[in-house]
């Protein structure tokens, strides 16, 4: 009796009937992640086809703007002076800075107005911030480096020039432009949801930004005061970077890597613990 009793204790007592519901109803890590993959896939789908989908043409836009600048900048400057800073062909040189400026344009771009694009679907559970945010940044750099891969290629193709594409670099500086690109594109993305003014003080700062990150020119061409200034905005050394990848003769010493990667984590980190701590904010605005 002593012995029948013991073994009753010693047994594992059964789970009760709410405790299993709620385990078996507890989502697990992967189911989460596929879950977060869905809902970004399906915001990138929503946004390809408002987008792209009901414009003639469609992603054909896409690549001729571009196209178009490249052009407009090669004849252009082919009129006023008989060669570019490097090489001799205007289309490679201008390709190569106008590229990669324009990857991070539009991912800080898009990112900075990720919360304000998906706003209605934001009030779903299934849908948060971050996926908005991730939704427009993997969008628009795919289609970026999707352009950047057709024009310097075409270029490439249609013109004789003696450029020997080191890969590595040239995928380097693109990434490196992502970087910053979801770096500043996730501070802004806080500080217009908090401070909507914001957005017009930012579009009115960066309006020189494209003449003063060396699309149009290499950083040696700059006399020595604006050297000094300018180095320290990341897009020259990007642009600097980039056609390191294309011309084997030209040595960008001036390029810090760590600099630039160092301003687009700090920004990122930065913006992703205030994004964090005020996205209810910003939602209920």
């Amino acid at each position: 009796m002593a012995s029948s009793s013991s073994a009753a204790s010693a047994a594992p007592a059964a789970p009760s009937a709410p405790a299993a519901l709620a385990a078996a109803q507890t989502p697990r890590p992967h189911r989460l992640r596929f879950a977060a993959a869905r809902t970004i896939g399906a915001l990138m789908l929503r946004e390809m086809s408002t987008r792209y989908g009901r414009t003639p043409g469609g992603y054909l836009w896409a690549v001729l703007e571009p196209m178009a600048a490249i052009l407009f900048l090669s004849i252009g400057f082919s009129l006023v002076i008989r060669s570019p800073s490097l090489g001799t062909s205007f289309l490679l040189f201008y390709a190569t800075g106008y590229l990669i400026f324009s990857l991070y344009q539009s991912i800080s771009g898009a990112t900075s107005r990720a919360i304000g694009y998906s706003k209605p679907l934001l009030k779903f559970p299934a849908v948060t911030w971050l996926d908005a945010v991730l939704a427009r940044f993997l969008l628009n750099s795919l289609t970026g480096i999707l352009i950047t891969l057709l024009l310097i290629g075409g270029v490439l193709t249609v013109i004789d020039s003696r450029a020997v594409l080191d890969l590595p670099v040239a995928v380097l500086a693109m990434v490196l432009a992502m970087a910053l690109g979801l770096g500043v594109g996730i501070m802004n993305c806080v500080l217009m949801g908090l401070y909507p003014l914001w957005d017009v003080a930012w579009s009115i700062i960066t309006r020189p930004l494209f003449l003063a990150s060396g699309v149009l020119y290499i950083y040696e061409d700059l006399p020595p005061l604006a050297q000094d200034i300018l180095w320290y905005n990341p897009l020259l050394h990007l642009s600097g970077l980039m056609r390191t990848g294309f011309y084997p003769t030209y040595t960008a010493a001036y390029v810090s890597i760590t600099y630039v990667l160092a301003v687009s984590l700090i920004l990122l980190a930065l913006g992703l613990v205030l994004m964090g701590r005020y996205h209810r904010d910003i939602l209920n605005r």
